[in-house]
């Protein structure tokens, strides 16, 4: 729970800072490309070779190229349609998918995480729901297919290191290698060499992004994500949302209802307690 909240802190800004300063301005797979290679860097040196098996080494890699890889395609694109409140408003199915996946991996429909999910996302709907604009589809499919494989990389990655116990820090840098390959063939088929950073704020952005948001903040999110229920991971995809509401609210002093924040806020904070009274019970 720790690790996820502290992430949760971290990715707050990631959202105004893409939505304010790259969107419309960087090209999309280049961003994305760039904070992935930069993450790779870091956890490369980690990388223990003869203790990771191939066939573990593979999973990794795919569950990193969906993840992330797949994901900041879709994610990045849906800014050039909507507005960051209207990016953060559509992940909110995001815990939905991730009680339905997991349940589909185990062959087994557990009600309570989808309850949780679905409170979570009422919470998040409460504090972002409003006016759309009128490239409203486009905007929303990009997010959901961002939210798909955002949602099936972390039960994936949950569900591997249950099965193999592994040495996370030292196995990580897979994870990055695949995320590194889809975003690398993304910009050479799709990207625009002619929308590169042009300044050092956008230089500054994209290194804070893949040096804190996604190198340090990939590894404590998805560690964190095999600490907890898969009730609790789903809420806490939710917790995000009134993060970077706040973030907006208090650094680029976007109007936002203080009312809506608090009560969508504490409909989160309800589905988090919920999950941990089914969790109670179950072990019981």
């Amino acid at each position: 729970m720790l690790h996820l909240s502290f992430v949760t802190a971290l990715w707050a800004f990631s959202f105004s800072l893409i939505g304010v300063y790259l969107a419309g301005q960087v090209d999309s797979w280049f961003s994305a490309v760039s904070r992935v290679f930069i993450a790779t860097l870091i956890f490369l040196p980690f990388i223990k070779f003869r203790q990771i098996s191939l066939q573990n080494a593979t999973k990794l890699m795919a569950i990193g190229a969906i993840q992330i890889g797949a994901m900041y395609g879709f994610y990045y694109h849906s800014f050039l349609y909507l507005s960051v409140p209207e990016v953060l408003l559509f992940t909110v199915m995001t815990p939905v998918y991730i009680a339905l996946i997991n349940d589909l991996f185990e062959k087994r429909f557990q009600p309570h995480h989808l309850l949780v999910a679905l409170v979570a996302t009422i919470g998040a709907i409460t504090i972002r729901y409003e006016h759309i604009n009128e490239q409203f589809w486009i905007g929303l499919c990009l997010v959901q297919g961002a939210n798909l494989c955002f949602a099936l990389g972390q039960v994936c990655y949950k569900r591997l290191l249950h099965h193999t116990p592994l040495p996370q820090l030292s196995c990580f840098g897979f994870f990055f290698i695949g995320a590194l390959v889809v975003s690398g063939a993304g910009f050479v088929i799709f990207g625009d060499s002619n929308k590169l950073p042009t300044t050092q704020l956008q230089w500054g952005v994209l290194l804070y992004l893949g040096l804190i948001a996604s190198g340090l903040g990939y590894f404590l999110w998805n560690k964190g994500a095999t600490l907890v229920s898969v009730g609790t991971l789903a809420a806490m995809n939710n917790v995000l949302v009134p993060a970077g509401i706040l973030v907006n609210l208090v650094i680029w002093n976007r109007d936002e209802s203080l009312t809506k924040l608090a009560i969508g806020s504490a409909i989160i904070l309800l589905a988090l307690y919920l999950d941990r009274v089914f969790e109670a019970k179950k072990s019981q």
